[in-house]
């Protein structure tokens, strides 16, 4: 099965609350398209946007497409920028922040579990 798209065609869902602040997500490829196991998302932080600093029982990749951006992964704070790269492995503390006023997007690639 093949699966060709465009973010632009995908509606985004916002994420807001005490633990994210403007995030705004969209599920690209999933088990829906036909992508068993695995599911690509893109996030897009805004300014002063932050994921929740948390830890979960599987990895994901991510792949930094504009902005710049901070990583806390395992105590430690990464600078990342477009072309930057990832691997967060299951069970390490992370977050992710934007570092400026553009947009922070990048994609997520996670095990199917990782997006219910």
């Amino acid at each position: 099965m093949m699966i060709v798209g465009n973010e632009k065609d995908q509606l985004g869902t916002r994420l807001d609350n005490g633990q994210m602040r403007n995030v705004v997500k969209k599920v690209l490829v999933s088990p829906r398209e036909g992508w068993e196991g695995w599911v690509m998302r893109l996030f897009a932080l805004g300014e002063n946007g932050c994921s929740p600093r948390h830890s979960h029982p599987w990895p994901h990749i991510n792949y930094v497409i504009s902005g710049s951006g901070v990583l806390h992964l395992s105590g430690k704070d990464f600078t990342l920028e477009p072309g930057s790269y990832a691997y967060v492995p299951a069970g390490e503390m992370h977050q992710f922040l934007n570092g400026g006023a553009e947009d922070f997007r990048f994609l997520c690639i996670v095990p199917e579990e990782g997006d219910q």
